[in-house]
C-alpha cells in the first residue's frame, strides 16, 4: 500500500497521508506518525467528507 500527501502539501511535516485500500476504502494518517493509527473511511463516507471539505475550501473564512 502506497500514502501519499497532498501536492497542496507544504513539507512543513503537519500533513496527513492518504492510500487507496481494498474494496474501495480510503486510509488516512498523521504523516508524523506512520506507525500509528489509521482511520478508514468506506467509500461513502469518503465522498461525504471530501464534498464538505471543498464545500469549506470555497468560503472566505
Amino acid at each position: 500500500m502506497d500514502w501519499f500527501k497532498s501536492s497542496y502539501s507544504e513539507g512543513s511535516g503537519e500533513c496527513v497521508e492518504v492510500a487507496w485500500l481494498d474494496a474501495g476504502k480510503v486510509g488516512v494518517r498523521d504523516s508524523k506518525n506512520p506507525t500509528g493509527p489509521a482511520l478508514v473511511f468506506s467509500p461513502g463516507e469518503w465522498d461525504a467528507f471530501t464534498q464538505v471539505a471543498k464545500e469549506h475550501e470555497r468560503r472566505e473564512w
